[in-house]
């Protein structure tokens, strides 16, 4: 029923009540805040008669408290066990009955919560999901079965997968102390200890009106939302600790000094080699945004898919590898993270692979990167905010996101704007900046055994 989700890239949106950039609109989306404090947006799409109903906590696992790893996935768990008038299973199958789906995910800075259901059953889904915004009910036996449940999900998707464990250390070398470092789904010997009390806590420091951001997307425009919107959310009492203003982030921007590590990991699953690095990087709300931009831009470039430098070098060209990916996560309420994965070809050893990386990368850095490589990487940027306006719910994903980490709707909207300044200077400037201003952690999985050549022919 639920996933665990890491940040998704930016969409764009228009924000009502906030400053218009009409000529760079692509949602067209509406806005309004509710008495209590809580975020209403629309983003109307009205080729089909259906919505996104998204509701966005601005809490993740790096919100958690010391000792608690896990809590916050966990409740996204505990959510579906009902209140009393829907008790377990009924808000489940009232969707599934009119039609609907829905899910949960969890990531480090916030919980989502979505149906995907046709417009005339909307009030239907804002009924339930704003019920459970206060009136959880847990018993003990609720706690303990769910506790095994992500338990199950730890050890079959982290445990039982080398690279998920690998992905675990490089995460917690990387971080050190900021929480980026510590697993979503939580450290095994934390998880076995969670209680009804520690989901209650989370649950009544984080659940409310004025930590939540509510994201519709589809057949209906703000207009009709709003005293549905009234309603069913605006009902809800404005938590204690609401000030009236947004609350601030609680989340620290300390770094270790800058270090470059590297951990090998033997698995014997692995079959095949596998390389990946990941640097510390400035995000929209910690270093220099102007970096921000840039790197969008350098990461498309680098390694954004089958035409990117590092393919073309590494995969097309020299044949070292059989895959290359570049990613840059600028979205967070901490710093970013930018990514760098190969997967050498048969027959090449790491080493030759991971040299020849290294000199494309060098290549690039120092000068391998044309305007015309940057006009081209701003195109591609372009086309998918443009695909993003085809689904509700890719909409309303991109663009929750975006808020749940701090963002503005201004700030949102500014983003091609922003884009398509980039210089190649800057690309450039952002790139070095990068590598060598930033710590990184290099994760080196590999096979249990080395297979000999006659073995690996075979």
């Amino acid at each position: 029923m639920t996933r665990i989700v890491s940040a998704v890239l930016a969409f764009v949106l228009l924000g009502v009540g906030a400053s218009r950039f009409a000529d760079a609109a692509i949602y067209n989306a509406e806005s309004f805040m509710l008495d209590n404090g809580m975020q209403v947006v629309v983003i109307p799409n009205h080729r089909s008669p259906v919505v996104t109903h998204m509701v966005w906590y601005k809490v993740g696992s790096a919100d958690e408290p010391p000792g608690k790893s896990g809590i916050a996935h966990f409740l996204e768990h505990l959510m579906f066990k009902g209140t009393p008038r829907f008790p377990e299973g009924a808000m489940t199958d009232i969707v599934a009955k009119n039609g609907g789906q829905q899910n949960a995910f969890t990531s480090w800075d916030y919980t989502g919560y979505y149906q995907n259901i046709a417009v005339d059953r909307l009030p239907l889904v804002m009924d339930m999901e704003a019920d459970r915004m206060r009136n959880l009910i847990l018993s003990e036996e609720d706690v303990e079965t769910e506790r095994e449940v992500i338990i199950e999900e730890r050890r079959s998707r982290t445990e039982n997968v080398p690279g998920a464990l690998l992905s675990e250390r490089v995460s917690a070398a990387l971080w050190g102390t900021n929480h980026y470092g510590v697993p979503i789904i939580g450290h095994m010997e934390e998880m076995l200890a969670l209680s009804r009390q520690d989901a209650f806590d989370f649950y009544e420091d984080y659940y409310g009106p004025h930590n939540a951001i509510l994201v519709i997307g589809g057949d209906i425009t703000a207009e009709d939302l709003k005293p549905l919107a009234e309603k069913y959310y605006g009902a809800i009492p404005a938590s204690d600790d609401w000030t009236g203003e947004q609350m601030p982030r609680k989340r620290s921007e300390f770094l270790a000094p800058v270090v470059d590590t590297e951990i090998v990991m033997r698995h014997e699953r692995v079959a095949q080699p596998q390389w990946s690095r990941q640097y510390t990087a400035p995000s929209y709300a910690v270093g220099n945004r102007e970096d921000v931009y840039a790197l969008d831009i350098f990461s498309e470039i680098a390694g954004g898919g089958s035409t990117s430098k590092l393919y073309r070098e590494l995969v097309v060209d020299q044949g070292v590898a059989v895959s290359v990916y570049t990613g840059y996560r600028g979205e967070a309420v901490s710093y970013g993270t930018f990514y760098i994965s190969f997967t050498p070809s048969p027959g090449v050893s790491l080493e030759d692979a991971e040299a020849a990386y290294e000199e494309a990368m060098n290549k690039l850095l120092e000068g391998g990167i044309t305007e015309e490589d940057v006009e081209n990487a701003k195109r591609r940027f372009a086309a998918r905010l443009a695909y993003a306006t085809d689904s509700p719910i890719s909409a309303a994903r991109g663009l929750g996101a975006s808020l749940a980490v701090g963002l503005t709707l201004d700030e949102v909207e500014s983003h091609p704007d922003e884009i398509a300044k980039v210089t190649l200077e800057q690309v450039l400037g952002a790139a070095r900046r990068l590598f060598s201003d930033n710590s990184s952690t290099t994760g080196i999985l590999l096979p249990l055994v080395e297979r000999t050549a006659m073995e690996a022919a075979q």
